[in-house]
């Protein structure tokens, strides 16, 4: 079994641009402290999900997570940078806004969730004024900021900080020496602090463990969830597979663009030990050089084969260019989604209660006028209760 902060790996010989990378983290920090630069509230639920880490630890499916849980009661928009798109400015998703536009992982949450808002914008700030204010999405009940932790500019209702079970930020170092972006006290601005990719073995008392080495303070709480997957699905076709059905002489060509594959390829070889790897950077856009040494690669692979791929990574192959007819024959996409290991409801009611004390939805008004209606003793100055959809 993996344990915890097992992938990181600390070069010692960059510790001095280390210190003058944090020298330069602290004076930001320090201008927001003092009012120099400044974050701006909202009145509209917004809830921030975000790392310190450099590389993946699993926002996506956890952004997916609490759309699932709001959608459908709100509308809840997802703003995010829209990390190497194609574009500039604001730019509102809709079925036919192609991914180089809005980037892999909005592309993602778009083609996913259809009546959800999907928007993207270098400056957050105005990203969010423009689906509060714009006819297309003035609607909006709660917006949820994708891989925002770093940005100060926005005082979020939730701020949720994910943190890699093998990337501890406890263990790690800033850059270059090591992964993180700020010093581990900034897990102090987070109201909910995540252990994303545990093992789904991990005993109470690794529970016991990590809650006592995250060192959070009284007012932040502490949640462990683990990666699921879903059925694999052909990329080109209608096929489906879940990944119990690899066979043991199968070959499979793991393919990513991901910052982080190390977890996946360790979940893959329970099923099977015949894997090749094609690793790329995380973001990666494949160029037509890539593509001959992926279709020549998978070529030489003897049969049955396979290629498993990412929905990030998915997302960026389907406007690839040049793959052969073979490798889009056996080109699998493989989901993941979360799955919380304990205090599941209490986490889905902190969510919900925030967004329904703080929300302009238009249900919360027509709660109360209903309650009214049908209760002539109705007090006015009592809250409504309104009825969510619990999607766990």
């Amino acid at each position: 079994m993996r344990t915890e902060g097992d992938f990181i790996k600390i070069r010692e010989w960059l510790l001095p641009l280390s210190w003058l990378y944090g020298l330069g983290v602290w004076i930001r920090s320090l201008l927001f402290k003092i009012g120099i630069l400044k974050s701006r509230a909202f009145d509209i639920p917004i809830i921030s999900v975000g790392n310190i880490t450099v590389g993946g630890s699993g926002k996506t499916p956890h952004v997916e997570y609490l759309v699932k849980l709001l959608k459908e009661d709100m509308k809840v928009a997802v703003l995010s940078r829209g990390y190497k798109r194609k574009s500039r400015g604001y730019v509102l998703a809709d079925a036919q806004t192609p991914m180089p536009r809005i980037g892999d992982e909005s592309y993602q949450m778009k083609e996913k969730f259809t009546d959800v808002y999907v928007a993207v914008d270098r400056k957050r700030t105005r990203g969010i004024c423009r689906l509060m204010e714009d006819k297309d999405t003035d609607d909006v009940d709660v917006i949820f900021l994708d891989d925002a932790f770093q940005h100060r500019y926005v005082k979020p209702g939730i701020n949720i900080l994910l943190v890699d079970y093998h990337r501890l930020i406890i263990y790690d170092k800033l850059l270059p020496a090591g992964c993180l972006r700020e010093p581990q006290k900034g897990k102090e601005r987070a109201d909910i602090v995540i252990v994303t990719k545990c093992p789904k073995d991990l005993r109470p008392m690794e529970y016991r463990v990590l809650t006592k080495a995250m060192q959070l303070y009284p007012y932040q709480s502490l949640y462990f969830t683990s990666l699921e997957y879903s059925p694999m699905r052909q990329l080109f076709g209608e096929e489906e597979r879940d990944v119990d059905s690899l066979k043991t002489d199968e070959q499979v060509l793991l393919l990513t663009g991901i910052a982080s594959p190390k977890q996946l390829l360790h979940d893959l070889q329970i099923h099977t030990c015949n894997i090749q790897q094609m690793f790329y950077a995380d973001h990666h856009q494949f160029t037509a050089k890539d593509v001959r040494h992926i279709n020549q690669h998978f070529a030489a692979i003897p049969q049955p084969k396979l290629i498993i791929t990412t929905e990030k990574d998915a997302a960026r192959l389907k406007y690839t260019k040049g793959l052969s007819d073979e490798v889009k024959q056996h080109l699998f996409v493989l989901p993941v989604h979360i799955r919380f290991m304990h205090g599941q409801e209490e986490f889905n009611n902190k969510i919900i209660s925030y967004v329904q004390k703080n929300s302009r939805n238009s249900i919360l008004v027509k709660a109360k006028d209903d309650h009214k209606s049908q209760n002539g003793h109705y007090p006015g100055n009592r809250t409504g209760t309104i009825s969510f959809r619990n999607n766990r």
